[in-house]
Order: C-alpha cells, then sequence, then structure tokens
C-alpha cells in the first residue's frame, strides 16, 4: 500500500475520508480525482492512490447533474433474446467504448411502457444521449422536448424529427423476392411480425414491389402475420404449408419467423429445396449450419449499432447540424434453400 494511506474504513469511502487521509480539502480532492482544475502533480498522485487503496468511487450521479450531462449514453433495444438485437447493442457498446463513453442498456421487450420509462430514467440520468430501436413516436419525441439527442436504429417514427441509422429493407427485400421469381416461383407467401413499423412495411413494400414488376399478382392471403417469436410462427406456418394450395416459397420478415417456418417445414416432411424454397430476412448464425444453409439477407448488425454512435456523437459534436437518415446496404447470401419450383 501507499505511504500515507491508512486501512479502509468500516464504511463505504467518501470524499471527505480521502480529504482526510490525503490531508487536504475537499475541493482539492475533487479536482484531484476528475483533472478539472490546478492541483500539484505530487498532491494528485496521492490523492488517486490513496481513493485506489481505500476503495473510493465518484458519485457519478452528482457529477452529472452538476454537469448536466455525463459519459453515458442510454440505449433501448426491443428483444434482446433475438441476436439481432444482441448484435446490434454489441456494436453500440464498443463503439461507446472507443470513445470513452458507458452504455446503458434497457431491454423494453417490445413494451411501449418500458420504453417511456426509460427515456424518463435516461433524462434524469443526464445521459449524454440515446440510441434506441424505437416501437413507437413517443422516446424520441420526449427526448426531443428534454434537449436529449437521439438517433433512432433499425426503425423510425420520427419523421425527420432526429437522426436515423436504417437498413434499405425495400431494396433488400426486392431482390430477395426477385432471386425467388428468378427461379420460377410465382406462389410466394411472405410472413411478417408486424407492417406498420418502418422495418416491416418497407420489407412489405419490397416484396409487392418485385411481385408487381414481375406481373404476378399480389394474392392477400400471401401475406401472413405470424407473430413475434418462433413458436408462434411454426404454428402459423404449418398451417399454412398444410393448405392443398400452399406456396411453393416461403418469405421470412425475419430471424425469428425463419425459425419457426424451418420447423414446421421439417415436421410436415417437406423437402427444402425440393418441396419448399426459404428465405429469410436476417441471416442468423444458424442459417449457415444446417443443410441445406437459408438463403438470407445479411445485415451487419454490429455495424449498424456503431453508425447510430457515429452519427450521435456527430450530433452532439454539432448539435445545430442537420437532422440526417443514414441507409444501410445489406447483402443476399443466396445458399440452398432455394431451387426451382416442382413442374
Amino acid at each position: 500500500m501507499a505511504d500515507g494511506i491508512r486501512a479502509r474504513p468500516l464504511h463505504r469511502a467518501t470524499i471527505k475520508d480521502v480529504a482526510q487521509l490525503a490531508g487536504v480539502s475537499i475541493s482539492t480532492t475533487a479536482r484531484a480525482l476528475s483533472g478539472e482544475g490546478y492541483v500539484a502533480a505530487e498532491v494528485r498522485e496521492r490523492v488517486r492512490a490513496i481513493a485506489d487503496g481505500v476503495g473510493y468511487v465518484p458519485h457519478a450521479m452528482a457529477s452529472n447533474l452538476r454537469k448536466q450531462q455525463s459519459r453515458s449514453i442510454g440505449v433501448i433495444v426491443s428483444d434482446l433474446r433475438n441476436a439481432f438485437y444482441a448484435d446490434l447493442a454489441a456494436g453500440i457498446g464498443r463503439r461507446a467504448n472507443e470513445h470513452r463513453y458507458t452504455m446503458v442498456l434497457v431491454d423494453d421487450r417490445g413494451s411501449v411502457e418500458a420504453e417511456r420509462d426509460a427515456v424518463k430514467a435516461f433524462v434524469g440520468m443526464r445521459v449524454a444521449g440515446v440510441v434506441v430501436t424505437p416501437v413507437s413516436a413517443a422516446p424520441s419525441s420526449y427526448l426531443l422536448r428534454q434537449h436529449t439527442p437521439v438517433v433512432e436504429v433499425d426503425r423510425t417514427f420520427s419523421n425527420g424529427g432526429c437522426d436515423c441509422v436504417l437498413v434499405d429493407n425495400v431494396g433488400a427485400s426486392r431482390r430477395l423476392t426477385d432471386h425467388l421469381v428468378a427461379l420460377g416461383h410465382r406462389r410466394i407467401a411472405m410472413l411478417v411480425d408486424e407492417a406498420h413499423w418502418t422495418t416491416g412495411s418497407d420489407r412489405v413494400a419490397g416484396y409487392r414491389q418485385c411481385l408487381e414488376e414481375s406481373g404476378i399478382q399480389f394474392d392477400p392471403r400471401l401475406l401472413v402475420s405470424a407473430g413475434w417469436d418462433a413458436a408462434r410462427a411454426r404454428e402459423v406456418a404449418i398451417d399454412l404449408l398444410s393448405r392443398r394450395d400452399r406456396p411453393t416459397a416461403l418469405f421470412s420478415a425475419n430471424n425469428l419467423i425463419a425459425e419457426g417456418v424451418w420447423r414446421a417445414a421439417g415436421e410436415l416432411g417437406l423437402r427444402v429445396p425440393q418441396d419448399l424454397s426459404i428465405v429469410s430476412f436476417d441471416d442468423a448464425p444458424w442459417m449457415s449450419m444446417v443443410l441445406p444453409g437459408l438463403t438470407a439477407v445479411a445485415q451487419d448488425t454490429v455495424a449498424l449499432g456503431e453508425a447510430a454512435v457515429d452519427r450521435l456523437l456527430m450530433r452532439l459534436d454539432d448539435p445545430d447540424a442537420a437532422v440526417r437518415t443514414l441507409v444501410m446496404k445489406a447483402e443476399l447470401q443466396a445458399r440452398g434453400s432455394t431451387a426451382a419450383p416442382k413442374p
């Protein structure tokens, strides 16, 4: 232990304890620990050594309130059980750490109420800004009223009111549908979790645009709501694939739906791709591990999270800059799950 450092106090160490042990004032101790303001080098080193020795950690919340801002970024995602959101959070956390920000992560489980509570908590914590995968318009509008920078990622409700980082859902969905059309499929079903958020609505739009451009009449019976998890998607897919006029190809709007579809096909004894072609938006790791591999649109989800933090930091540097929407490309990964339909 460094010279002059005594035994740890019996209670949680305070800045007053550190100041007494160092033989300096509380204000000098605060300056030495924060690095803000002048303190002689010898005193600063002694204070910091004593703080480490007694286990003193500065009260971050109190510091945030004094400065009106912290080195934390609030992050709200919709479901960490889904690999997409886990990877997105990983990208956000990595980029935040590179710039010496701490990520405060909330999983709102798709709940508007949980989303609302999270943004209020973040404002109370004086976070520097917020990255959110919104499930309503409320978080961004509330944060903007509170003058807290916000970036919407993956989907948007702000109608141009804040910065956004999105994927080219329309274009990627068109390419994935066109892949099936080029193989000769005409009865192509699409299973979606929702079609009201921009993510789902854009993917449906791309699917319908491709059908129209290919001269295939859109059949509303082939656009099916599949719920929010793999178990529900499996049930819906079993019903759809048990019909006499079942589709020859099935487009899953996300990775969880694709998992349910894959299980349903297996339970019904349908061979992929001989009896049924399957494609998916979102390239989950399991899709390249099964046989045949699943054709999917691959989003660089980690890069999506990194780009959201970059956009937030730009907003912090220039609060008056024009609002910007960044659209990132997604790539088609063709594997063995698609083939021409049976004659």
